[in-house]
């Protein structure tokens, strides 16, 4: 474990308070009670949840529906006062605030000053940018924010690589941005946020991955994620599908075919302790469900706590302890299951 990797373990633990240690344990009780008996018990809030600033974006990445501009939904900004009424709701017990879910968070006007006011509630924040907004001005904002973590975009060391993927995107903007933020923490003194590359690992780049690991430790990141790819139509192959077995989610059958390389067990733990917000208030179970199909309730018309508690809720998680399989944005999830090796 790395010295930052230490570092950020500790600040997460440190916003463990008695009541969210409660909640976690009775999260966890329920979900371990109900994968048992195969009955949707539930008790508790969540633990984490992750919040969409904007479905815009200003790049065309080829596996995501921002980029391609296939949402059936409306593309829209987060309101302010949805953000910190949902906050003012959930913030004792809820330990973890992920900033995202499509688009690019910094696009969103007031993004900043809402991670302040999650952070001010000592809840862990985290976001992922595909890093072209990090202006001198917008660093040291990020700083002063309190973000806890920040992951940026990376998919390439070399500008015609990531280009590959991250289409209309450009390398030295994410890599100068990625400079401001370390300089940013070392001028105001602040051991957050925790810098990260996620690294989606295609067949295009898959030869960079040591490549990215000097980059990062030469720019002064504090870590290198290197995640495998969600391919919407793999059944057929893909020129994204990675030759190294190790970073594919997908293996070929002797038909020449694919399949996810492991079957889905029934239950998922997602559903119990977290959940997805849209930038217009619908619950969502998790980032799978891109576009919204299942929709559990709306943040504008109830609660958080009556759509968390609702039959609707209920009868959603007991469909995945009795059949993940069933449901279609399932198919494709690696949740649960081995994807590596």
């Amino acid at each position: 474990m790395t010295r930052g990797a230490l570092q950020d373990g500790l600040n997460f633990v440190s916003k463990l308070t008695p009541r969210r240690a409660w909640n976690t344990l009775q999260v966890v009780s329920s979900y371990a009670l109900s994968r048992v008996t195969k009955k949707p018990r539930h008790w508790g809030s969540p633990v984490s949840i992750s919040f969409e600033p904007t479905t815009s974006c200003n790049l065309r990445c080829p596996e995501c529906p921002s980029g391609l501009r296939s949402f059936t939904r409306p593309t829209g900004m987060l309101p302010d006062n949805l953000f910190k009424d949902t906050i003012d709701q959930l913030h004792q017990r809820l330990l973890y605030l992920l900033f995202y879910f499509q688009g690019e968070p910094y696009l969103h006007p007031s993004f900043l000053d809402l991670v302040k006011y999650a952070s001010k509630k000592g809840i862990y924040t985290a976001t992922s940018t595909n890093g072209h907004y990090l202006t001198q001005d917008n660093a040291r904002k990020t700083v002063e924010s309190g973000l806890d973590r920040l992951i940026i975009s990376l998919d390439g060391t070399t500008q015609d690589v990531y280009k590959q993927y991250r289409v209309g995107g450009q390398l030295d903007k994410v890599l100068e941005g990625t400079k401001r933020l370390v300089q940013q923490k070392r001028d105001l003194n602040s051991k957050t946020p925790y810098l990260i590359f996620q690294f989606l690992v295609v067949k295009p780049n898959e030869h960079q991955i040591e490549d990215a690991k000097q980059l990062a430790k030469d720019l002064g990141v504090d870590d290198v994620w290197f995640k495998t790819a969600q391919i919407y139509d793999y059944e057929h192959g893909s020129p994204l599908i990675p030759t190294i077995d190790y970073y594919s989610r997908y293996q070929q059958q002797p038909n020449g075919t694919y399949s996810l390389k492991n079957k889905l067990i029934d239950g998922c733990w997602k559903m119990w302790h977290s959940c997805v917000i849209t930038w217009d208030g619908l619950v969502v179970p998790c980032c799978f469900d891109k576009d919204a199909h299942h929709r559990l309730g709306n943040l504008q018309n109830h609660s958080f706590k009556e759509v968390w508690r609702s039959d609707a809720y209920r009868s959603f998680r007991g469909s995945l302890l009795q059949s993940r399989s069933t449901i279609d944005m399932c198919r494709n999830c690696s949740e649960g299951t081995k994807v590596w090796g």
